[in-house]
């Protein structure tokens, strides 16, 4: 892909490698048949609270520090690499709703790959509503682009929405497309190469916005995760003044130092901000609302029924 060049000619050919590779990815990532490997050890950690927010990062770069100095819970912290060994949970209260912090062995470069079972660590990461990026200020801003490529193979967009595209499969009449609006990047013939490397012959397929070749494929892979992030910054108490007023340009980004606890108030703020929480009160007939513990419900999800899920899955079949 790198030797060919890009331009109309070629991109139905580029279509094609794409797809293939996102297949044979796939297939890395969910090894066919066999007796199941047996679960990572400590990793799964019951769900718990109203939303659940995940620390990944490479090893020694304060994870554990802030997960201690957030929740109150005692991770292991010393001055080597790979201190945390499985996923250590913690719980904190904000604005009268229960967040769960998970905080998750170091990954290495590979890790989408399998090493340093960065598999089990990113399928962790996969259940969290929002992923907090642990950087170093120190290290150079490389890590965070292997992160997030680590991140991205294993099918975790961050920070983007899904892309707007209708797709659904039929029996027969073959490959209906529709573009809303011009498109920069898919024809007919793109989009019908891509859907023969998956075998499917028949669709319907709807652009309504400008989309790449990348974005079909994710949908007809179907297995993508679209989670908002937040790249921490650590250890801001070793740069100077400057250095940060440049840091806090970078979008999606919080300078903290988690060993003396600052910047905390500003990061909690930005969490409640990307989880999209509502807080519903109850008030019980003829009395004042109660105030202190409010029902959390995601920004997306609030209507009665919802609300009657999240007390008890009995309420909706007795409510009249």
């Amino acid at each position: 892909m790198n030797r060919t060049q890009k331009n109309k000619a070629t991109a139905h050919h580029l279509g094609l490698l794409k797809a293939r590779l996102a297949k044979l990815r796939r297939e890395l990532i969910t090894p066919k048949g066999g007796s199941g490997g047996g679960t990572g050890e400590g990793f799964d950690v019951a769900k718990t609270g109203d939303a659940r927010i995940g620390f990944v990062g490479f090893p020694s770069v304060g994870k554990s520090t802030l997960l201690s100095n957030l929740a109150g819970v005692y991770s292991e912290v010393a001055a080597y690499e790979f201190t945390t060994l499985t996923t250590v949970p913690g719980v904190i209260r904000y604005k009268g709703a229960k967040i769960q912090l998970l905080d998750l062995p170091g990954i290495i470069e590979g890790a989408k790959d399998g090493k340093g079972r960065g598999r089990q660590v990113i399928a962790v990461a996969r259940t969290c509503n929002l992923i907090l990026i642990v950087l170093d200020v120190l290290k150079p801003l490389g890590h965070k682009k292997l992160i997030e490529h680590e991140l991205e193979g294993f099918g975790i967009r961050l920070n983007k929405q899904p892309p707007n595209i209708g797709y659904k499969k039929k029996d027969k009449g073959g490959i209906n497309f529709t573009a809303t609006c011009a498109q920069s990047e898919l024809d007919l013939e793109t989009v019908k190469t891509i859907l023969a490397e998956y075998k499917i012959h028949n669709a319907d397929i709807t652009l309504r916005s400008d989309v790449t070749a990348d974005d079909l494929i994710d949908v007809v892979e179907g297995n993508r995760v679209y989670i908002p992030c937040i790249y921490v910054l650590n250890k801001i108490d070793q740069i100077s003044i400057e250095e940060l007023d440049i840091i806090y340009k970078v979008p999606h980004c919080v300078p903290i130092s988690a060993h003396h606890r600052w910047n905390f108030d500003d990061l909690l703020e930005k969490l409640w901000d990307y989880l999209q929480l509502v807080r519903i009160y109850t008030k019980p007939k003829g009395q004042l609302p109660d105030y202190t513990s409010p029902v959390v419900l995601p920004d997306l999800h609030t209507s009665v029924e919802d609300f009657c899920l999240k007390i008890h899955k009995n309420l909706v079949k007795e409510l009249k």
